[in-house]
């Protein structure tokens, strides 16, 4: 089965090569045949990447040690589901077939989807795509192939790192897979736009790339954030030092091309209402394609140990002169199609709706540049000094958290204004009842005790934006029910269901709101203690009072060793307060004996009215008598408020992929015009 795995590789190679070829000639030609012949391509493609992977996944269940990724990353003893499945993506050869299989699925459901549309477009996508297939295709079979083998086979394999043995990780790094691979599709269309150039009837570029690429821009980009939030989430839930996002490079590389990303969707709708930034549009796609990769070669790569570590890689230097290829040939190509690619309309108004969509824009970019500089600081001062300068927490946080308040601020700015412009006494008025809200939110948030100014300041932001974004789409419902006479419920969703891509989006914002008030309250007013403890004492730590009440020391769990304490939790401590127990907490310390690793195992509780605030408690040591424990303990506040906002989050981006009655007209105009237009040979 391995041994087919590998010719499938090999295959795949000769193929991604022709498809990247034929369609590029099919489309340059006008040669049906040619065109048909990429298609059917990439369908092939897709069906020998899934042979390999077929054939990994065989290796992982059977237990076959004798191929390096299954001995380095799994063991006899590793349940099957979900980990040692999870091995296909741990290990760098397993991975980059991985980030191939999925890309070959997208290029599977576009060239399925589209095969009725834009005839003249849909070679050139299929080319580019499979112009990236060819790189990754080259890697697993010539360079990082996941079918090599041991010179020896061990009895056993190595295991799987054990702080990766968490749920979350079965799923969380094949959704940032599906961000990362997605945004190539986006880059496919923008490219493919670019090659065209002119029509076959002679007519300038027309944006038929950017309603297909929406909607392939927004999928990645969703799940790309639901990789990131579930990363969060385990590491709040396994690295028991009580936050969910430290500014790892691993997370900032996913980070990066969200934010732009997330720039490209706003800038986006400027180019469909005003035939404007159609050039920096165009750069952001590249840009955001650009950063994925460089993302895939932060972790593959080395790099982030050491710059040692990358000079010793066989895909590091690879893996760079590629992302190097790619960024500069697609800038070389958006230069060379500039004359095509005019606005069709001049900024009337600085004080606009497109004017603030750019500022917006830059914000975006400007925050990924600042992500960006921390992330390769260490890796240039390590080239230029021979040490490497790491780049903290505080840097990021005020960096980006200036950027970010400023993104807040336009979020409610942007609904009072609109496009074309807008006078400074109409926005004045305007301003009132939001800012008044604000205010009152402020001093509300004084009196229950948040005194920090910074947070104040977030507060009234958050407030701000809130109420501009919520009054907007009220003021829609409330004409609507005055006109239908339908109740506020009904109007509210029905104006959602007749503008998914509008209401979607301000549910969107109104979701981040939530998710911002979470990371406020969580970082900015968290309780950090530490304190040893013997058993019967108690301890009060922010209206809690902790009791130790035992120790169970080296329980055998799986693979480890678990030494877990008891902790009752009350509201307040005396004698006879049993019936004032609100929580028994059973924090602990798990010892992998295989890889003679010590992972936390923190006990958190969840202070439900209101989702208040969590308790979250970690066990840093203990005595030789086990008597006497060491307990850290946090109290975070609105922490639950981040993963609410984040699923409500993901269900609002879900909604505005769905298309309105207007945009599925358009849609079905758009797509008789390129079938009357559709590919065909030229007369001799």
């Amino acid at each position: 089965m391995t041994t087919l795995g590998s010719i499938s590789l090999t295959v795949a190679f000769v193929v991604a090569i022709y498809t990247m070829v034929a369609g590029f000639i099919g489309a340059r030609r006008k040669v049906p045949e040619l065109a048909a012949s990429a298609r059917n391509g990439v369908i092939l493609y897709a069906v020998l990447a899934t042979l390999a992977v077929i054939s990994i996944g065989y290796a992982l269940v059977t237990r076959d040690f004798s191929l390096v990724l299954v001995a380095n990353h799994t063991s006899r003893d590793l349940p099957l589901i979900p980990y040692t499945l999870t091995a296909l993506w741990s290990g760098q050869s397993g991975s980059l077939l991985f980030w191939s299989w999925i890309l070959s699925l997208y290029g599977l459901v576009v060239i399925i989807l589209h095969r009725h549309d834009d005839l003249e477009l849909m070679p050139y996508v299929a080319s580019v795509i499979m112009l990236v297939q060819t790189f990754f295709a080259f890697m697993l079979a010539f360079i990082s192939s996941p079918f090599e083998r041991m010179l020896s086979i061990p009895p056993d394999g190595a295991g799987l790192n054990p702080i990766l043995q968490h749920p979350a990780m079965a799923i969380h790094p094949p959704l940032l897979y599906l961000g990362f691979v997605g945004f190539t599709i986006p880059f496919a269309f923008a490219m493919a736009a670019l090659l065209r150039g002119r029509s076959a009837t002679g007519q300038p570029m027309n944006d038929s790339w950017i309603r297909a690429t929406r909607r392939w821009t927004l999928i990645p980009w969703m799940f790309l954030w639901i990789g990131l939030v579930l990363g969060g989430r385990w590491a709040y839930d396994v690295l028991g030092w009580g936050g969910y996002w430290g500014w790892d490079p691993v997370e900032n590389a996913a980070f990066m091309p969200w934010l732009v990303g997330t720039a490209f969707l706003h800038s986006v709708m400027v180019q469909e209402r005003k035939g404007m930034l159609k050039v920096w549009n165009i750069g952001l796609v590249i840009i955001t394609f650009a950063l994925t990769l460089f993302g895939t070669f932060l972790t593959r790569s080395g790099v982030i140990q050491s710059v040692h570590a990358f000079a010793q890689s066989e895909i590091g230097p690879l893996f760079l002169g590629f992302v190097a290829l790619i960024t500069l040939a697609s800038t070389a190509l958006l230069f060379f199609r500039l004359d095509q690619l005019q606005n069709e309309a001049e900024f009337d108004s600085l004080l606009s709706r497109e004017v603030l969509f750019l500022v917006n824009n830059v914000l975006f970019l400007g925050a990924a540049i600042a992500v960006l500089i921390g992330v390769v600081w260490p890796i240039l001062s390590e080239v230029l000094t021979g040490q490497a300068l790491t780049v903290g927490a505080p840097y990021y946080n005020l960096v980006v958290g200036v950027i970010f308040a400023g993104i807040v601020l336009l979020m409610g700015i942007i609904p009072l204004i609109g496009w074309g412009g807008a006078t400074m006494a109409k926005l004045g008025r305007k301003l009132i009842a939001p800012l008044a809200l604000a205010v009152g939110i402020v001093a509300l948030a004084f009196v229950l005790g948040w005194r920090d100014p910074l947070s104040l300041i977030a507060i009234a932001l958050l407030a701000f934006a809130f109420a501009t974004t919520g009054t907007d789409i009220l003021l829609a419902a409330r004409a609507r029910q005055k006109n239908t006479h339908e109740n506020l419920t009904t109007a509210l969703a029905r104006i959602v269901e007749r503008n998914h891509r509008r209401y979607g989006g301000y549910l969107v914002h109104l979701s981040v709101l939530i998710f911002a008030l979470g990371v406020i309250g969580s970082r900015g007013y968290a309780t950090d203690q530490v304190r040893a403890l013997t058993r019967g004492e108690a301890w009060t730590v922010n209206g809690y009072t902790i009791v130790f009440e035992g120790l169970l020391p080296g329980a055998r769990v799986g693979e480890a060793e678990v030494t877990t304490a008891t902790l009752g939790v009350f509201e307040e401590w005396c004698d006879s307060c049993e019936s004032r127990r609100i929580a028994t907490l059973k924090p602990g310390i798990s010892f992998f004996t295989r890889q003679q690793q010590q992972v936390s195992d923190p006990a958190i509780w969840h202070d439900a009215p209101f989702f208040r605030r969590d308790l979250y408690v970690i066990v840093q040591g203990w005595t030789d008598n086990f008597q006497t424990v060491s307990f850290r303990v946090f109290v975070n506040p609105l922490v639950t408020l981040v993963w609410i906002g984040a699923f409500l989050f993901v269900i609002s981006t879900v909604l505005t992929m769905f298309p309105d009655p207007a945009e599925q007209r358009a849609r079905e105009r758009v797509r008789r015009e390129a079938a009357a237009g559709a590919l065909v040979r030229p007369s001799e």
